[in-house]
C-alpha cells in the first residue's frame, strides 16, 4: 500500500506544478488535484482490503495541506452549531432559572406588602 501511496503523491505534486502560487487557496482550482489524491489513496486502500482512513493516507493528507495549503485562511469564518452538551446545557440553564425566579419574585412581593 505504501509504494502505491507514494505514486498517488507524486501524481498529486505533478498536478500541483500547475497551479501557481496565488490560487492555491481558490478551492475551484485546487479541487482536482486534492480529489485525485484522496480518491487515489482510497482506491488502493479498497483494492488492497486496507481500511480507509489510515495512518499513510492521513500523513499525505497532512502533508498536502502543510505544503500547499498552510497560508489558506477564511476571509468569513464559518460558524458551527455547539456541541450537543453545550448547546443541553445553553437550553436547560435558563428552564431551570425561571422557578427559581418566579419563586424569588412572590416571596420579595408578600415581603413587602407584610412590612406595610
Amino acid at each position: 500500500y505504501t509504494d502505491y501511496t507514494l505514486q498517488c503523491w507524486d501524481y498529486f505534486v505533478d498536478l500541483m506544478r500547475n497551479v501557481r502560487t496565488s490560487e492555491l487557496c481558490e478551492w475551484k482550482v485546487i479541487s482536482r488535484p486534492y480529489s485525485e489524491l484522496q480518491g487515489c489513496l482510497e482506491f488502493w486502500a479498497e483494492r488492497l482490503n486496507y481500511s480507509y482512513p489510515n495512518a499513510v493516507a492521513e500523513q499525505y493528507i497532512f502533508q498536502s495541506h502543510h505544503r500547499y495549503f498552510h497560508n489558506c485562511t477564511l476571509e468569513h469564518p464559518v460558524y458551527f452549531d455547539p456541541p450537543e452538551d453545550v448547546l443541553l446545557a445553553m437550553i436547560i440553564a435558563p428552564i431551570c432559572l425561571i422557578p427559581f425566579l418566579v419563586t424569588l419574585v412572590i416571596w420579595r412581593s408578600k415581603d413587602s406588602k407584610a412590612q406595610a
